[in-house]
């Protein structure tokens, strides 16, 4: 078995901390993880399972409060380092949407499934008091809305709210 992201899921809404789980097993138990948007990162390691070859589970809740993120999508690695050469191996990535880039005191989000007549300007001006905040809405859900001016009935949204 290698490595595995369990949480977040890839293109997951998350904030801060960024809550990492999975199962993994590395050279003396120890892996290393990253969280990154290629501008800043946060990094770090952790053990897991009893040595190397033993698999075990392993929870991180990763304190991302003054990374300098400059894009919405992040990426979450975890990895071993190379006993041989230090190089990265065993690596799996997970990309994310992190909240807290679009709105402010981000603390979660609400989903709202698209009814007939929907707009992203309508559901914007009801979750925020201003049409034009739609935008919050078509960042966080980049795998879902293609183009802001078409939206389906039945599709499932995430509308990110801060406090």
């Amino acid at each position: 078995m290698t490595n595995t992201i369990q949480q977040p899921a890839p293109f997951d809404l998350v904030g801060n901390p960024v809550l990492v789980g999975g199962l993994g097993q590395g050279f003396e138990a120890t892996l290393q993880y990253r969280i990154h948007d290629g501008h800043d990162e946060r990094t770090g390691f952790f053990n897991v399972g009893g040595g190397t070859g033993e698999h075990g589970q392993y929870q991180l809740a990763v304190d991302v409060a003054g990374a300098a993120f400059q894009l919405d999508r992040i990426f979450v690695e975890v990895y071993e380092e190379s006993a041989r050469d230090g190089s990265e191996i065993n690596k799996v990535t997970v990309p994310v949407i992190f909240g807290p880039r679009i709105v402010p005191d981000y603390i979660g989000y609400r989903e709202h499934v698209v009814q007939r007549g929907d707009t992203l300007s309508a559901i914007a001006a009801a979750n925020y008091g201003n049409a034009s905040d739609f935008t919050n809405i078509l960042r966080a859900n980049p795998l879902i809305i293609s183009d802001p001016d078409l939206i389906f009935p039945g599709q499932v949204l995430k509308v990110p709210i801060g406090m």
